[in-house]
């Protein structure tokens, strides 16, 4: 069974996750539109934690796992893109 609260959990997160692609596009400066997709990374990246002690499926973790290191790496890359361009 699917728990209520969990699902309550992941609702949220939805939720925090269209709030901080919002504020990527309307972003006023650059550093600002990178850290809302780091955000928006760490807020899916939690997503799919809380859907895998829902659905009790490991899959979602592993995932999440590679998710993670997928969007460092991204978020290292585009930082040091942004400081070479100054």
């Amino acid at each position: 069974m699917i728990s209520f609260e969990l699902m309550v959990l992941a609702a949220a997160l939805a939720g925090l996750m269209i709030a901080s692609i919002a504020r990527a596009f309307l972003g006023p400066t650059t550093p600002d539109r990178l850290v809302a997709l780091d955000t928006t990374n760490t807020l899916v990246t939690a997503g799919l934690v809380v859907l895998g002690a829902a659905f009790k499926a490991v899959i979602y973790i592993d995932v999440a796992i590679v998710y993670a290191m997928l969007a460092f790496v991204s978020t290292l890359f585009i930082s040091k893109y942004l400081e070479d361009k100054k």
